[in-house]
């Protein structure tokens, strides 16, 4: 036990960065334990968008969305989405897909959909760089359908 003491105390830098890296990695841990909204690939979720009733919310600026967005999908904008929760409380039992640019604002979004006790979020991974370019999957953009 002296040795591990004697150690953190010669290198408490190492040991400070060790601490922190374990308690980001069970941070982790427990927020992909509880988090009560899913993933899915832009194949899946086309897939689900043809199987079912199912609601595209948009959460890019608009500006963003107007470049190219999924066909039917509702924007609204990261930001304004607690304040439009009111407007989609008729599909709280319909499967809902959020979407932003890269997979990042999605998560958020999915945070506060579930909170607001939504059943069936799930968020689009890899966004709408994944939908389109990986995917090679249609946007809507402009007005036109885009291929």
């Amino acid at each position: 036990m002296e040795r591990y003491l004697e150690f953190i105390l010669n290198h408490y830098i190492l040991s400070l960065a060790l601490a922190v890296v374990t308690y980001l990695l069970i941070q982790e841990l427990f927020d992909a334990a509880f988090k009560k909204f899913g993933a899915i690939s832009p194949l899946l979720a086309v897939a689900k968008m043809n199987d079912s009733d199912t609601v595209v919310i948009d959460v890019r600026e608009p500006e963003e969305f107007l470049a190219g967005h999924i066909e039917n999908a509702i924007n609204t904008p990261l930001g304004n989405l607690p304040a439009h929760l009111s407007k989609l409380e008729a599909d709280k039992n319909k499967p809902v897909l959020i979407a932003c640019q890269s997979g990042t604002r999605s998560a958020s979004a999915g945070k506060i959909l579930t909170k607001a006790g939504f059943e069936q979020v799930f968020v689009i991974t890899g966004g709408m760089q994944a939908w389109e370019n990986d995917y090679k999957l249609p946007i809507k953009a402009a007005g036109k359908h885009k291929n």
